[in-house]
């Protein structure tokens, strides 16, 4: 297997054989930076469960990994032993469902290849190595299951050891969502020493998080409040003498939390340990994830933060569940999914959305018509939609050469539902909407591997006739039907007036169509125009 196959894998696993029935026992493993967060469930429905076994061990594989680049032997030393744990405690329970899925730290560790093989070996657990939207879409669906979220806009802010995920939500999903690399341990690690002298870390820490910035009002609604996961703003919310209530949620006002930041920057770590009762490994970082916290509120204009004690595991567990419990269901979901987040990236560049969303259902409607000509599978689906969505943002650089541009912006951005290695085949799908065929002589292309590139062939032809039915941008072709022949096959097109033009635009980019699948392409109208 490739290198970068190993490192992201699938985010999605494919479950062909029949569903699970309730109650069903699943497990989830989220190991961060700052911490592995193990917990198991019984559930009797899709948002109801018991947990059997939960705990957070202590493992800070973020220690040095934001400043050497590579992970520390220690560290991979002890969270293997904790993996090892957890394997046994799910044959304990009984529990043969889990997802465990690693973030930031992992994700940038130049070792990270051989610490995620190690941990396979020795534990018996495929590791998944998230992007930071995929952690944001997680969150999203914990938060979900516990907040009313309803029609409103809510910014939410999942702050864990490397990153933070900052997305504007509601209760249909993101719509606008970003990771920057402004984690507590990072912080830590980044800027301690940095600065020396009474107060200057507190300094040096406000004008690194002053670089934060959120989406203005003027493109979208103004956020009705802040809700915030992650260890540290719950510890911050029980020292400011507000514990979970019944439902596991807590609340503390924005000037609370200002109060904490002037007591926790004149105390010492010890002091910290000591005084305030706070673990050590929380110690230390909890002064600059509360400015962070404090950085967001302040940007959404919030009197306070809700914290509904959820996080990544929690999100891990619900989507587990749905994929194994859902009969057929799982990949309308994930679709659903797949389209928030390609949207809410669409609309980060400005993209023109009528023209997106008519392509991509044209053009999955001739991935569906089309199955036994193509073979693909639902991921490959998920793939066409998200590029057929994203295929014209590049228009955002410019105009010329957009196709191009649009490979750049989608193959460096994070896209909720796909691995690294799959929003690559995203990314050159769309940039092969026009112009030039994939060739052996293209870097990006050629990176891929050789399954991978028949893919994009595939689906890259598919998006081509999809584009080309709304040429204009009109959407005047309403529909298509495929039929499928020995040596054709033949499109007849639903909608508005003769469509010329549309029909004229097939022609022109039918070539890689009738290159991968070696039929010849005919169009006509429904009532028989040719």
């Amino acid at each position: 297997m490739a290198k970068n196959e190993d490192r992201g894998g699938a985010t999605r696993r494919e479950h062909h054989a029949e569903p699970v029935v309730f109650p069903v026992r699943v497990a989830a493993v989220d190991i961060g930076s700052n911490g592995i967060r193990f917990a198991a469930a019984e559930f009797s429905t899709l948002s109801t469960y018991a947990i059997l076994e939960e705990e957070r061990f202590p493992v800070r594989l973020g220690h040095g990994v934001f400043l050497t680049g590579r992970l520390a032997p220690a560290a991979m030393d002890a969270a293997i032993g904790v993996l090892r744990d957890v394997h046994a405690r799910l044959e304990r329970l009984g529990v043969a469902h889990v997802r465990a899925v690693a973030t930031s730290a992992v994700r940038e560790a130049a070792n990270g290849d051989e610490f995620l093989a190690r941990l396979q070996t020795s534990s018996g657990l495929a590791i998944e190595v998230i992007t930071g939207a995929e952690e944001a879409r997680l969150v999203h669906l914990a938060v979900r299951s516990r907040v009313p979220l309803a029609s409103d806009p809510w910014l939410l802010v999942d702050l864990g050891g490397g990153s933070v995920e900052v997305s504007l939500v509601d209760g249909s999903g993101i719509l606008w969502s970003e990771s920057h690399t402004m984690g507590s341990v990072r912080l830590l690690e980044e800027l301690t020493g940095a600065a020396d002298a009474p107060g200057a870390f507190r300094r040096l820490l406000e004008e690194y998080i002053a670089t934060l910035r959120i989406p203005s009002a003027a493109r979208y609604r103004k956020p009705i409040g802040v809700i915030a996961t992650g260890g540290n703003i719950e510890a911050l919310a029980r020292l400011a003498g507000h514990p979970p209530d019944a439902t596991g949620t807590a609340t503390i006002e924005t000037g609370e939390l200002r109060a904490l930041i002037e007591t926790l920057s004149r105390l010492s770590f010890r002091q910290r340990i000591d005084e305030l009762g706070l673990r050590e490994d929380r110690a230390d970082v909890i002064l600059p994830a509360a400015m962070v916290y404090e950085r967001v509120a302040e940007l959404a204009g919030a009197s306070r933060i809700v914290a509904p004690g959820v996080g990544v595991r929690d999100g891990v567990l619900l989507d587990l569940v749905a994929d194994l419990t859902v009969a057929g269901g799982e990949s309308d979901r994930h679709a659903r999914e797949v389209l928030a987040g390609a949207l809410a990236l669409g609309r980060r560049y400005m993209f023109e959305e009528p023209h997106a969303t008519h392509v991509a259902a044209l053009a999955v409607s001739l991935f569906d018509q089309l199955g036994e000509l193509h073979g693909l599978a639902s991921a490959d689906r998920r793939a066409l939609l998200a590029a057929s969505l994203l295929h014209d943002v590049g228009a955002y650089v410019s105009y010329k050469r957009h196709h191009k541009h649009s490979f750049y912006l989608i193959s460096e951005s994070d896209l909720a539902g796909f691995s690294p290695p799959e929003i690559q085949v995203v990314a050159n799908v769309a940039r092969y909407h026009r112009k030039g065929e994939p060739a052996g002589d293209h870097e990006s292309y050629a990176a891929l591997p050789k399954a991978a590139q028949q893919r994009v062939r595939k689906l890259a032809a598919l998006l081509r006739l999809a584009d080309a039915l709304d040429r204009e941008h009109g959407q005047r072709v309403q529909a298509v039907r495929a039929t499928v022949g020995d040596r054709v096959v033949t499109l007849t097109l639903a909608g508005e007036g003769d469509m010329l033009l549309e029909r004229w635009a097939l022609r022109r980019k039918a070539a890689l169509f009738e290159g991968v699948f070696e039929r010849e392409l005919k169009v006509r109208n429904e009532r028989g125009g040719g």
